[in-house]
């Protein structure tokens, strides 16, 4: 990659016009005939064998990976606990005054060959993201592999825009009776100190890659804590780091790998090291909000939990709205944090183009959409993936206890892989109750995977006041309308200002409210409690790093 791609980058977070600088289509014609087949054996390669990476503080190896699908895994990695930080840290920090006078170009190149290399490596990601995930290998290849280094690259275009809005050194002069007092000036980007990415099971590329780059071409030194569940795909990039980082001429471990027993409760144990400047994390509330209350020498962000809501008032196209969210329902078994959780419809219905279609008839017809969507289960496998871990599972299996099924789960068999568990997704209606006690309601928590509420309410008012009321209260990341009704538009996108969430309208076509194009969508606002931050915006870079300047009189 090369400066060329810097600069497009950099135009394109200021146009939010489309760009990608990674081809999102595995297709032979793009990535030629033999790549996908090497990087399934790069990917196999690593099975029943320890890890090539170096971690500094290190005791043994540990295998904690079970793949959603059944492929076997038993990939041993380099395990830190809590008694190996003082050296994980410190080897961390050794190289950091290099790299921080390495200066804000020189980073950025070497970050952009990081990424170039792992590019060159998109297959054997994809092939480990999809076996430690349960994402079905077409999204693992875009969203954990292509969609996740346009996030890093995102990232890189955001912190070079903030670290180089100055000028390194310059005269400053004052005009004074006689010669003009003439001061030399010299501004330096300095990082904040150790950063460490916990990532999370479900999107351990996706969700990491951003605070990853962003910390590191800002100076800082990462240290990358995967989840037990997910540990390769991050392996792979650390060691692709390293690699680079090496090669030219920094300290390898400027980037580490710290992976743990599972349950061992590394993450709260490197997060509030005082070492620790800079915390990213994915993943639940409860621990998210534990971070930013207990974390508190460090700069962290988070991204947690919400509840996603769908206010359907009316619609032109009936037919194009059921099924854009048979889709958005189905995409991985909802098992995103973009998904949406509740649909709010009227009791009395809502007015179509197929004419008045009562609460019922909007239930049964979106049950049919995801019927027709995955009827052939073959290909449905593709779409659902499987499901991550027995959580999950149990929330799916158990939706019928929360209310009543307008759409019961069924469980699909893989063709290429019988031990995986899949599951269609499950619809249940309740009623809304009052605004006042909603958040006691069972909608009102977070029902992650695919189980999804169709909340009865007395109108589209009350919808959107349910939407209002839970997003203060527990936070959302996307939020969807659909009304033919301009004030109802107006209303809707007043709430979503509100509460501070990303709102799509009327969405009938190929773009589905689960999915954000890097470089135009903001993920997450930070403006509600579902995250603190933004994917990407300047925010999300700017604190990871702090201008030091000195000065000297100039020579005349």
């Amino acid at each position: 990659m090369d400066a060329d791609t810097l600069d497009q980058a950099v135009a394109a977070i200021r146009t939010r016009g489309y760009y990608s600088a990674f081809p999102e289509s595995p297709s032979p014609r793009i990535y030629g005939a033999d790549a996908a087949a090497e990087g399934q054996r790069a990917f196999e390669a690593w099975q029943g064998r320890t890890f090539p990476v170096s971690t500094p503080g290190s005791d043994g190896d540990v295998a904690t990976e079970r793949s959603p699908f059944g492929i076997p895994l038993d990939v041993r990695y380099p395990k830190v606990d809590a008694a190996g930080l003082d050296d994980l840290l410190t080897a961390a920090r050794a190289g950091m005054a290099r790299w921080r006078d390495a200066g804000p170009d020189t980073r950025v190149e070497v970050t952009l060959e990081i990424l170039r290399r792992l590019h060159l490596r998109v297959f054997e990601l994809a092939n480990a993201v999809m076996a430690t995930t349960g994402q079905a290998f077409v999204m693992a290849f875009q969203a954990g592999g292509t969609h996740a280094l346009d996030r890093a690259l995102e990232a890189v275009a955001y912190a070079h825009t903030e670290m180089t809005r100055h000028p390194a050194t310059m005269v400053w002069e004052r005009p004074a009776k006689g010669d003009p007092v003439r001061v030399e000036k010299t501004f330096t980007v300095v990082p904040r100190g150790v950063a460490v990415v916990i990532g999370c099971t479900t999107f351990p590329t996706w969700n990491s890659y951003p605070g990853l780059f962003a910390s590191l071409v800002t100076g800082n030194p990462v240290v990358v804590k995967p989840h037990p569940r997910a540990v390769l795909p991050l392996a792979v990039t650390v060691q692709a780091c390293q690699e680079v980082l090496a090669d030219r001429g920094f300290d390898p471990h400027l980037v580490t790998l710290a992976a743990e027993a599972e349950g061992a409760g590394l993450a709260r144990d490197l997060a509030t090291r005082p070492e620790v400047r800079i915390v990213d994390f994915t993943g639940s509330g409860e621990f998210g909000g534990w971070l930013e209350s207990h974390a508190t020498q460090a700069l962290v962000f988070t991204e947690k939990s919400g509840v996603n809501p769908v206010v359907i008032d009316s619609t032109d196209s009936f037919r194009g709205l059921v099924a854009n969210l048979a889709f958005t329902l189905s995409l991985y078994s909802g098992q995103m944090c973009t998904t949406s959780q509740n649909i709010y419809v009227p009791a009395g219905g809502i007015e179509t183009d197929e004419g008045h279609k009562s609460f019922a008839d909007v239930g049964a017809g979106l049950a049919a959409a995801v019927d027709k969507l995955l009827a052939d289960e073959a290909r449905a496998v593709e779409l659902l993936g499987a499901i991550v871990n027995d959580d999950v599972l149990g929330r799916v299996d158990q939706a019928a206890d929360l209310g009543e099924l307008v759409l019961e789960p069924r469980a699909l068999t893989h063709p290429t892989h019988p031990d995986a568990v899949v599951r269609t997704p499950a619809i249940v209606a309740v009623d809304a109750g009052t605004p006042e006690g909603a958040c006691d309601r069972p909608y009102a928590r977070e029902c992650f995977g695919p189980v999804t509420f169709l909340v009865r309410t007395a109108d589209t008012s009350e919808s959107l006041e349910l939407v209002r009321r839970l997003g203060h209260e527990r936070g959302a990341m996307t939020a969807a309308v659909y009304s033919t009704s301009e004030p109802v538009l107006d209303a809707a996108r007043e709430v979503a200002l509100d509460v501070g969430v990303a709102l799509s309208e009327n969405l009938t076509g190929g773009v589905y409210v689960n999915q954000s194009a890097a470089f135009s969508d903001y993920h997450g606002t930070g403006a509600n409690p579902a995250a603190n931050a933004a994917y990407v915006d300047a925010a999300y870079v700017t604190g990871r790093f702090r201008i030091v300047q000195s000065r000297r009189p100039a020579p005349a």
